[in-house]
């Protein structure tokens, strides 16, 4: 190779050496740098730990909320979740369907003289919320399937409570309380049940229908009107021995039934 040749191999490849020792070079410095500054500033240093802290729990959320959804998916595209709730009612339905029956059938608690019609002890006072609240309720679903009922009211005939204590066999008694055919249905949880499920219809289905809207001209529902012996002031005055006397006809309200309604 003659001296022309060789230097002009080696000038051309020079630079090349060259420009790989300063790319070295600078990257050894940059990292030199670098050490230095993080070895003066303490905080920088910590900081640097906190960020790469910080970089290693958001990798692993990121991990978590991988795995998580995932699993969500594959729970989505089970069979016992994709199960619509209207396909597991029915067996419900029927189960609280028989159990109701049964009780109503079987029922050992009996209010005689009753056999055609519905009886239901309730309240007109509002001294319990939560009494009232259920006494309106039952009311309201027995007036939705327009059936007349003969509501028994305690807090207009004290001779009720007395009764429903007789027939019950308590001393304390919770209102309301339903008497279906003369047979003891239950409270108002029991009325809303069977209504919610249907029973309730197939036990009234015998009964007669009133008009929609219809309401006793006698007493306006209310089930009581005022004594026609004493005008409801519950005392008369005896002519033969000319003295005030304690009606007979009325309750302590000075109450009677209505004869309209509840004959």
């Amino acid at each position: 190779m003659s001296d022309m040749e060789y230097n002009k191999e080696k000038s051309s490849s020079a630079p090349f050496f060259n420009r790989s020792f300063t790319m070295h070079t600078t990257a050894a410095e940059s990292n030199t740098a670098a050490l230095h500054l993080l070895l003066s500033n303490p905080s920088s240093l910590n900081r640097a730990a906190s960020v790469s802290k910080f970089d290693d729990s958001l990798d692993s959320a990121k991990g978590k909320v991988k795995q998580l959804c995932s699993l969500f998916e594959s729970a989505k595209s089970s069979s016992s979740l994709a199960t619509p709730k209207a396909a597991l009612r029915p067996s419900k339905s029927i189960s609280y369907s028989s159990s109701f029956s049964l009780s109503f059938n079987n029922s050992l608690i009996r209010l005689p003289g009753t056999e055609d019609r519905i009886v239901v002890y309730l309240t007109s006072l509002r001294g319990i919320r939560r009494t009232f609240e259920d006494c309106h309720a039952v009311k309201m679903i027995f007036r939705g399937f327009r059936v007349w009922v003969d509501e028994r009211d305690i807090s207009m005939d004290a001779a009720y409570r007395k009764e429903l204590q007789s027939v019950l066999k308590q001393k304390t008694v919770s209102l309301p309380q339903i008497f279906i055919k003369g047979k003891y249905i239950g409270g108002a949880d029991v009325i809303k049940s069977m209504f919610e499920f249907g029973e309730l219809a197939k036990i009234l289905d015998g009964f007669p229908r009133m008009k929609p809207g219809y309401v006793c001209q006698g007493c306006g529902d209310a089930r009581f009107v005022p004594c026609w012996n004493c005008s409801g002031s519950r005392k008369v005055f005896d002519e033969d021995e000319e003295i005030i006397k304690r009606c007979l006809e009325c309750n302590e309200n000075g109450l009677i039934r209505c004869s309209d309604c509840c004959s």
